[in-house]
């Protein structure tokens, strides 16, 4: 048998099969395709993934739901025992309370504000360092990177206090500090509560919420881009500065975008530097308005504390929203950058 005929040979007996198997009764072809092992366990397979996709999402998505529902319930909803989840009397009193009441769009501008500069700043200073550490060796660089990294695992709490003092009477090089001892000045140093000087001081410095982590993912993403570039710039006469600006920070958007997310998503949602940098005279900010608020407040007394729960979920829900929208146009730069900072280094 040579060659020629092999391929000939072979398709006969394909279609010699199917046409067997099509002269073969409808209910013995369905028990031959679908009634053996393979096709059980593909059937069983599917099915667990899916119960168990299925279930996974209820644990997660149920409290949302509960949350979001309870936000239109009216004061009888929930002291009727028959409602659940979905109200009986649907509204949008809670909501408007809590704009009119709680000035949520005046929180909204400060937050904003506060949370925007800071993130700025934050991702430009970290930025710098991580390129200082990823590309240039100095003596003592890796005993500053430790003390970068201890910053990631050392307690917020535990530093409060001294947070706390060193902007009661902040002073840079204690030099006020000398001259209300003389008698020259009245204040040893400048009253910086109640204010967002504390927060950007902290941002421009490296010292802010996670600046340790934004510190490394800059770090490791560096540390991935070629010297061959920086060195050819450097052959074209470019100097540091130069070649940072030109070159680095146009190849690293991706990752900085990432790092300005993060850096905002978390000074938005921040309550403990805003509780020890701010007081009740300080600028009202997104995560003070989570009150109720005076116009609901006889209305929660004559019905349960699941009311005023709700009241509080639904501030809470007004608090993410833009995080929410933020999240779907920075998806993909969270991603990517994400990506590019673990795979190097």
């Amino acid at each position: 048998m040579n060659s020629a005929e092999a391929p000939k040979i072979k398709r006969e007996s394909k279609n010699k099969i199917r046409v067997d198997f099509e002269r073969t009764p409808l209910l013995q072809r369905l028990r031959a395709k679908f009634l053996n092992l393979y096709t059980l366990k593909k059937v069983l397979w599917y099915l667990f993934r899916l119960l168990l996709l299925i279930g996974v999402s209820y644990i997660i998505l149920f409290p949302f739901f509960s949350k979001i529902a309870s936000s239109f319930m009216s004061e009888s909803d929930f002291v009727d025992v028959t409602v659940r989840l979905i109200p009986k009397s649907p509204t949008l009193t809670t909501y408007k309370a809590i704009i009119v009441d709680n000035q949520y769009f005046k929180a909204f501008g400060n937050t904003f504000l506060l949370s925007l500069i800071c993130g700025l700043l934050q991702t430009f200073i970290c930025c710098f360092v991580g390129y200082g550490f990823a590309k240039f060796k100095f003596k003592g660089s890796n005993i500053l990177f430790l003390i970068v990294i201890f910053t990631m695992v050392v307690p917020h709490s535990t530093l409060r206090l001294s947070m706390f003092m060193k902007f009661k009477d902040f002073d840079i090089l204690g030099i006020m500090s000398l001259l209300n001892k003389v008698g020259a000045i009245s204040k040893p140093g400048f009253q910086l509560l109640n204010t967002n000087w504390p927060l950007w001081i902290l941002s421009a410095t490296g010292l802010a919420y996670k600046n340790g982590l934004f510190i490394f993912l800059m770090r490791q993403f560096y540390k991935g881009i070629p010297d061959e570039l920086e060195e050819s710039a450097y052959l074209d006469g470019s100097g540091v500065f130069k070649t940072f600006f030109t070159i680095i920070i146009p190849l690293s958007v991706t990752m900085m975008v990432t790092v300005f997310l993060f850096a905002f998503s978390w000074q938005w949602t921040d309550t403990f530097y805003t509780n020890v940098f701010y007081t009740q005279t300080g600028p009202l900010l997104l995560t003070k308005i989570v009150k109720t608020p005076a116009s609901l407040m006889e209305m929660s007394s004559a019905s349960s504390t699941l009311y005023s729960a709700a009241i509080k979920n639904t501030c809470g829900l007004l608090i993410i929203f833009p995080l929410i929208i933020l999240y779907l146009f920075g998806q993909k730069f969270i991603v990517q950058g994400i990506e590019r900072s673990g795979i190097t280094g």
